[in-house]
């Protein structure tokens, strides 16, 4: 596999195009191209510099295999990688602009057992150019622009864990955020993770202020361990530490994913302690309904047993919301197309062709 050019920051463009001793005008046409995810082929630059980049980079280091619409508007796609790999991603419109989830890792070793991501386990971490790649082929497949985007939010939620490949996507994030390129507002970025303790520390004093998510989904260490084998190695008391140290160092609110599980995590009891646990704290709970995942053994809890949880948190002071179900219809959970894809494959693996 070749170099991803769009791991490159401006200023490596810079000098690349120095090395290939170019004018320094070429940079600007290559980044501007690049932001509109056009493809190496398709730059407006000289046929010698073109091939001089083709011989070294990646011409289209994320290619949309497949698209699938929900009923209920979401996009669905399965990106096909360089090397023949394949991950995911979902587009969401709202009324504030249309958000996109986006990968991280091909696959992802995290076990969480209401997740579809960690089923074939971890293939390789993905490139910062292969993760914004993900949004500039959508950007252009939606008619947006480098000015105009179609795509105005980012959710790094797709699979794979965003900070168990700490450098690539520290390096996407500034990359996705520098002025003068697609320039997407940190404000408007969320990373979720499970609970990775010292690397929350670390991005904390990045001073990237974008919307840290942490996935909680229980309310004592025990239950934890049952359904997120993370939490064998960092305890709800250290992700709370470490969430408020986040807020001391951004000033921004941090939030909690809790997925309603049946039987598991959902009744008056967990309420009560969940509430317990975060009264006081400058965060927000976005509950959960799970979209099922066939080869897991969860169930979601049903509309009234999640309303019922809402209401408990909000009258004990808790700022909560219950996410609007997208793309149920669609393998909308992350890694269920990609599960789906490779289970279709010949045993689960890509054959040749598809390669």
């Amino acid at each position: 596999m070749k170099e991803i050019l769009q791991d490159l920051s401006r200023e490596e463009l810079d000098a690349l195009v120095s090395e290939l001793g170019e004018k320094p005008f070429r940079a600007a046409q290559i980044y501007e191209g690049l932001m509109q995810g056009r493809r190496i082929s398709e730059l407006p630059v000289p046929y010698g510099m073109r091939s001089a980049l083709l011989a070294r980079f990646e011409d289209e280091p994320v290619h949309i295999l497949e698209v699938f619409t929900s009923a209920d508007g979401t996009r669905k796609y399965l990106f096909r990688l360089a090397d023949g790999n394949v991950v995911e991603g979902v587009l969401m419109a709202y009324k504030y602009g249309n958000t996109q989830c986006v990968s991280t890792q091909v696959g992802c070793r995290m076990g969480c057992a209401f997740c579809a991501s960690t089923l074939n386990g971890l293939v390789r971490n993905l490139t910062a150019g292969e993760i914004l790649s993900q949004i500039l082929v959508v950007n252009r497949e939606q008619g947006g622009t480098r000015k105009q985007r179609a795509v105005t939010n980012v959710v790094l939620m797709g699979s794979g864990e965003p900070l168990d490949n700490y450098e690539n996507t520290l390096r996407f994030l500034r990359n996705l955020t520098r002025e003068g390129g697609i320039c997407i507002s940190a404000r408007n970025v969320s990373l979720s993770t499970c609970g990775l303790v010292p690397q929350m520390y670390a991005l904390a004093d990045e001073g990237i202020p974008l919307n840290l998510t942490v996935s909680l989904h229980a309310t004592d260490d025990a239950e934890r361990r049952r359904i997120m084998p993370v939490a064998k190695a960092y305890s709800i008391a250290e992700i709370l530490k470490a969430c408020s140290y986040y807020f001391e160092k951004t000033g921004r609110r941090y939030i909690f994913e809790y997925s309603l599980i049946a039987g598991e995590n959902c009744d008056e009891a967990h309420a009560a302690r969940l509430a317990a646990l975060l009264k006081g704290r400058p965060c927000h709970v976005n509950l959960i309904r799970l979209n099922a995942v066939k080869e897991r053994a969860l169930a979601s809890a049903d509309e009234r047993q999640a309303y019922r949880f809402l209401g408990m948190l909000e009258k004990s002071g808790i700022s909560a919301t219950l996410r609007r179900q997208m793309g149920a219809d669609i393998g909308g959970a992350c890694g269920q197309l990609r599960a789906s894809y490779l289970g279709a494959a010949d045993g689960g693996q890509e054959t040749k062709e598809e390669r």
